[in-house]
């Protein structure tokens, strides 16, 4: 006999992100998709219309934030699966869509069976968490000591947090293009962040930056 199929409701503002998970869910027979939205209103009125087991919400959407979303259903639905998409994976936004109620957190540069994978997790353990980083993120966020750079990531940093780009970060550092992105995205790694601006807000938290920076 064929197993239950899990019906799922995404939230996305962009019609081909939306488009193209509905094809990754419907590649799987265990699961259907029975409903999208655009924003967190109208997610909402489909959660409640639909009742679907699980939730696929974009963090950044036009009249709010999915986790403003997540919230919501997490209130009402103890039992639903929530998987959290956003394009800026980094620390504080991991620890926002725990703290929300979600269920699973997915770049979304991650391959679309990555969100499958979490989506299928999310159903049958809706009030765990998982994360491809929760261990390194949970692991930065005790360490006393905060993240280490090298000498050179730290050079690189301050030329960040001046705003310099990375083809001026090479120049000033007579290294390669290459090179210099290998060090900002070591920089990004060690301080979990997912852009510049949450790298510099890292590092002055950390103190590895001045608030001058």
């Amino acid at each position: 006999m064929p197993g239950a199929v899990n019906t799922v409701l995404l939230v996305d503002d962009h019609d081909l992100i939306r488009q193209g998970l509905a094809r990754a869910f419907e590649r799987h027979d265990d699961f259907s998709v029975v409903g999208e939205a655009a924003t967190v209103e109208e997610g909402r009125e489909l959660a409640k219309a639909l009742k679907p087991a699980i939730v696929v919400t974009d963090v950044r959407l036009p009249d709010g934030t999915g986790l403003d979303l997540v919230r919501t259903l997490r209130q009402d639905n103890p039992t639903m699966g929530i998987v959290v998409l956003t394009m800026y994976a980094g620390d504080e936004q991991l620890f926002a869509a725990l703290e929300s109620g979600a269920s699973a957190f997915v770049a979304k540069d991650a391959p679309a069976d990555d969100v499958v994978a979490a989506a299928r997790n999310a159903a049958l353990s809706p009030r765990s968490f998982s994360a491809a980083n929760l261990t390194d993120a949970m692991r930065r966020r005790m360490s006393p000591s905060g993240p280490h750079l090298s000498p050179r990531e730290t050079e690189v940093l301050k030329l960040l947090a001046e705003g310099l780009g990375v083809s001026a970060i090479a120049r000033d550092l007579f290294v390669s293009e290459s090179t210099a992105k290998t060090h900002i995205s070591k920089i990004y790694e060690k301080l979990g962040a997912g852009n510049r601006a949450q790298a510099i807000m890292a590092a002055v938290r950390t103190g590895l930056l001045s608030d001058d920076s």
